[in-house]
């Protein structure tokens, strides 16, 4: 095994980050200091928290020039929107911040003659955090703050690809003031992360990735009855009913699909379509599709990166050639898009027809810049194709009929449903899935619970 991290830019294949591993006696010391700085840190009022984590979140914000170039660089995002995943970053972080004094309130009691009884929310301790590659920022945040917010300290692996992206947070938050080893970041392999969880210092662990990594993560942690939140994969599914206002569907659908080159852990993967509007909405998708450049992420123009890497790839290009090995049909010329070079990580996107769920291309996360339309001729077709699957994120309805979505919506096995929106993560709401798309919560004022644990205090008076 390699004793060190490396990165390579998708751009040009070029070695952008090598980091050695930390060794296993550095990764105790790391866990000690994290602990030790989270005695004092418990003790800190959520109002003072507040006022600390706000600074380095402003403090991690003015960086965004520098951020935005070094994303480019390490997974391919385009400067075009770079922007937008610290913004996203700061809009998540700032509204966990703001509603912590509330959701970490104890819980009143009703009164009874002779007793005082309520309930603590007291911090866990140490928070290990896995962060993914593919929206390094905007997924990090998502447990990394409010575990902080809640009192504990955090112990921070990012994905080999984007590990710059945790040094960046880590030197932000320091530099506002953050107390000392509060936060820290660690280069560890596979193999170490799983000993940092099997450690009796780590009191929770956040995992973002796939299906076989968050299966890694609860073997590790079997026996030590400590709290895992896993988020994991997606084929999330989005059906465009008769009534759909279908300039708007099309153009948010591509968005959803194509954005970040696809992969997104809730971007939209499938489309079912009635068939009143279906020849209309595809003609409209297709030539949305067809706007879009493909090129380097480091150029002004470019809308479409090249994805993570070669791998990925000839994944998506695998998928799709099945399905038009089996019938289906491939709507977007790649000579349209002149990036598109075979055994790169530049693929022109594709928007496939004429398919069926006996298509891997329809059932199999694909991660990249590939959608499948099928399409239906009813709410309870579309209904019955969007719970066939094995994940269950997010789902969207595209209508102008609220009372159909909310009775679709009811009826179809997803974390999230949007209407008339997708790929979105709104700070309020509680971010979780169901089936393989994992289990646990982030976000909202639900999303502290997983990261304090309940102490009761049940004192009776005298006389």
């Amino acid at each position: 095994m390699s004793q060190s991290l490396k990165t390579f830019s998708p751009i040009d294949g070029s070695l952008y980050v090598e980091r050695p591993y930390t060794s296993s006696q550095s990764i105790q010391q790391m866990l000690a200091a994290a602990k030790e700085a989270q005695d004092t840190w418990k003790n800190t009022s959520v109002r003072d928290r507040a006022i600390i984590l706000s600074n380095c979140v402003e403090n991690f914000a003015s960086k965004k020039d520098v951020i935005v170039d070094e994303l480019a660089r390490q997974m391919g995002r385009p400067v075009k929107f770079g922007a937008g995943e610290v913004n996203g970053f700061v809009e998540r972080a700032s509204h966990m911040i703001s509603i912590a004094e509330e959701s970490l309130a104890s819980i009143k009691i009703p009164q009874k003659e002779g007793f005082t009884r309520y309930i603590n929310r007291e911090p866990l301790g140490v928070v290990f955090t896995i962060a993914p590659w593919n929206f390094p920022y905007m997924t990090a945040v998502n447990s990394i703050v409010p575990a902080l917010m809640a009192g504990n300290a955090v112990i921070l692996k990012h994905a080999t690809q984007t590990h710059l992206c945790g040094e960046r947070m880590v030197e932000s938050f320091v530099e506002a003031g953050l107390p000392k080893d509060l936060f820290q970041v660690v280069v560890a392999s596979h193999q170490s992360a799983a000993e940092i969880i099997q450690s009796n210092q780590v009191e929770y662990v956040c995992f973002t990735g796939s299906v076989p990594g968050g299966t890694a993560i609860e073997k590790a942690a079997l026996g030590r009855f400590i709290g895992v939140g896993l988020e994991l994969g997606g084929k999330d599914p989005a059906y465009v009913r008769s009534d759909a206002d279908l300039t708007s569907a099309a153009e948010n659908l591509v968005d959803g699909a194509m954005f970040n080159s696809g992969q997104s852990c809730c971007g939209i993967e499938r489309i079912y379509v009635h068939t009143d509007v279906y020849r209309e909405f595809v003609d409209a998708f297709v030539d949305t599709v067809n706007s879009y450049v493909l090129g380097s992420p480091l150029e002004a123009e470019t809308t479409l990166g090249p994805m993570v890497n070669t791998t990925a790839a000839d994944f998506v290009r695998r998928q799709v050639l099945d399905a038009v090995g089996a019938g289906a049909r491939a709507l977007i010329d790649p000579s349209h898009f002149p990036a598109d070079k075979p055994g790169t990580p530049y693929l022109a996107p594709q928007v496939v027809v004429d398919v069926t769920h006996e298509m891997r291309l329809m059932t199999e996360e694909s991660f990249g810049p590939v959608v499948g339309i099928m399409e239906v001729s009813s709410d309870e077709e579309a209904i019955a194709l969007m719970n066939d699957s094995e994940f269950g994120l997010t789902a969207s309805v595209w209508t102008e009929d609220v009372d159909a979505a909310i009775r679709i919506g009811d009826q179809v096995e997803t974390g999230t449903w949007f209407m008339n929106r997708c790929d979105y993560l709104d700070p309020a709401l509680a971010w979780t899935g169901v089936k393989n798309s994992g289990r646990g919560c982030t976000l909202s004022s639900v999303g502290y619970e997983s990261l304090t644990r309940p102490k009761s205090y049940h004192l009776k008076t005298a006389g």
